[in-house]
């Protein structure tokens, strides 16, 4: 038969009228790309990894370990991480400072100071001590409930936010869900209101947490177990700092877990007290300013002399009023040094020179019992002319200091924010640098002019009160009992006008005034905590205070850290977050 009148096999390809529209590829290069892809893929994954060793993704789950290898090796990792980028953290803020003053140090000297800063012993010990704690602390809460399995969290401790939720949705129908689930990071904060309906709802920023993350982002175990864990890590980790800087370290963290605790104690019993981040701010900086006048002795050293440069006062001006306040004499070494000064103007010289006078006559006499004017501000014979010129000398001199504070957060903090809208977050920046920088200013304004203001008083009601003064006022005056005016001159008065320094905090940014709280509590708990010490009201602590103390006050975070972080402040939360993460 013949082929050609054949009907064409079904499996025969027809021929194509047309070129295709897809690329055909040989065999090998097929094979290479998609090699290339997997390669491609690899590269990407092994980017990520990278990125989480240096920060934590948000909703990060916690990790489940079953044996004790586990979670040594679990915590050996969290630690090496820590260690990590406390020390790149140091040594960058370490960096920052020094050039803001690196025209100050001689050229032959530069590179061995900028060495020193960025890989310095500090830096080392504050990577020891961060590394060690998060290393102790995730072993010992990973491993306390394999050795000692405890009592899982009551189920309506866990399902409370549930509750919550529930409740706040049949109160507020509109917008409840977008509210709930706002933040996908419970350890990130919000800003801004929440419109509901016609109302507002008002939320506290610092205690606002994503409720529909909260649950899976703590470890559900005992909460002694947080306890234990962030007490023996504390112990042990504060170990790896200075001597000198133990103390300022615990003193921190102890006021942070007071801090916490508090928050939690006064959420659970629903009260609340208006400005007590104000009232705590005034009753420290009255124990601090009283301490720095009268007795620099229970303030550490750095301390007085960070508040002697921050006030601009003459150091001799202090030491002179010391002196008289308790000893009802001075130095004269003291006045020779104010009275030598270059600024001094004519009417300052003078009287200084006349007070000298009389205490080298042969029956000295001191004056009265403070300070002069003279040597407050011998530069300026007004008092009314002083504050201005203080304000700004002190404004000027922390620009560069708060500046480092506001913009190093915000960029390890924030850093999409940051790279989304620069602009915006650099004039966020400023004008918190501004604000904070301001208060200061504002703060040694107050207590400049209330030291000037009651002596100047008291001087007046003596003027008025004399025999020789024939007045209408002077008639009145008299009838004041001598106690009233002696009260101008009494140590109290002295921890009055730190008091009244804490009015200051409201020039700065509400978030921020907690935190400033937090900064001086430890500092006036320690005067106050040396002078009953003197007294003999409290005892002696020993070589192991610092530890203890650092014991006791992680104990308390970690506790909260854990089981209810909402409590803790955002900045405190966040960090933790980073260093600790979940478990």
């Amino acid at each position: 038969m013949d082929d050609s009148g054949s009907l064409p096999h079904p499996l025969d390809t027809p021929p194509m009228s047309r070129v295709p529209s897809y690329i055909h590829f040989a065999p090998r290069r097929a094979i290479a790309s998609f090699e290339n892809l997997v390669a491609l893929a690899n590269y990407e994954e092994r980017l990520r990894e990278a990125r989480k060793i240096v920060w934590r993704d948000r909703g990060e789950k916690p990790v489940e370990l079953d044996s004790l290898w586990e979670c040594f090796e679990h915590g050996g990792r969290g630690g090496l991480r820590a260690g990590t980028l406390a020390f790149a953290i140091r040594s960058g803020v370490n960096f920052i400072l020094l050039m803001t003053r690196i025209k100050q140090v001689p050229s032959s000297y530069r590179f061995a100071v900028i060495r020193q800063a960025l890989f310095g012993s500090d830096s080392v010990r504050f990577a020891a001590m961060l590394g060690l704690f998060v290393s102790i602390y995730k072993f010992v809460l990973n491993a306390l409930p394999t050795l000692i399995p405890g009592s899982p969290r009551p189920a309506a401790h866990a399902h409370s936010h549930s509750r919550s939720r529930t409740k706040f949705r049949d109160r507020y129908p509109r917008g409840a869900d977008a509210l709930l689930n706002a933040s996908a990071n419970p350890f990130e904060e919000e800003e801004g209101d929440v419109e509901l309906g016609r109302g507002r709802l008002i939320l506290d920023r610092r205690a606002r947490l994503s409720l529909s993350t909260q649950e899976y982002q703590r470890k559900n175990t005992n909460r002694w177990y947080s306890v234990i864990a962030g007490a023996v890590a504390g112990g042990a980790a504060i170990l790896c700092e200075k001597n000198g800087r133990r103390l300022t370290i615990a003193q921190q963290l102890f006021v942070r877990g007071l801090q916490g605790s508090y928050n939690a104690f006064s959420t659970k019993h629903n009260f609340k007290i208006p400005h007590g981040d104000v009232i705590v701010f005034s009753l420290c900086c009255g124990q601090i300013l009283y301490g720095f006048l009268l007795r620099p002795d229970t303030l550490p050293r750095a301390y007085v002399h960070w508040i002697q440069e921050a006030g601009k006062i003459p150091k001799e001006c202090v030491a002179m009023n010391r002196d008289l306040v308790r000893d009802h004499v001075f130095k004269l070494s003291d006045i020779n040094t104010l009275i030598s000064r270059a600024d001094i103007t004519a009417a300052n010289h003078a009287d200084l020179v006349a007070r000298r006078t009389l205490a080298l006559a042969s029956e000295p006499s001191y004056g009265p019992y403070f300070g002069p004017c003279s040597a407050v501000h011998p530069w300026e014979n007004y008092c009314r002319n002083v504050p201005v010129e203080r304000f700004w000398n002190v404004f000027k001199w922390m620009v560069p200091i708060y500046g480092a504070l506001h913009l190093i957060p915000m960029v390890l903090l924030k850093r999409k924010t940051v790279l989304q809208d620069p602009v915006k977050m650099l004039v966020r920046a400023g004008w918190g640098t501004a604000r904070s920088s301001a208060f200061l200013g504002v703060f040694v304004v107050i207590y400049q002019s209330f030291f000037c203001w009651k002596h100047n008083v008291w001087l007046t009601l003596t003027a008025l009160r004399s025999p020789a003064t024939k007045s209408l006022l002077s008639s009145a005056v008299k009838y004041l009992p001598q106690p009233f005016v002696d009260m101008f001159l009494s140590k109290p008065s002295f921890w009055l006008g730190g008091l009244l320094c804490g009015l200051s905090l409201f020039v700065e940014e509400a978030r921020r005034r907690p935190e400033l709280a937090m900064y001086v509590l430890p500092k006036g708990l320690e005067s106050a905590w040396v002078m009953a010490r003197g007294k003999r009201l409290v005892p002696r602590t020993g070589q192991y205070g610092e530890a203890l103390l650092t014991a006791v006050g992680m104990g308390m975070v970690m506790t909260i850290y854990q089981n209810d972080p909402q409590h803790l402040s955002g900045l405190v939360r966040r960090i933790l977050y980073q260093f600790v993460g979940p478990n």
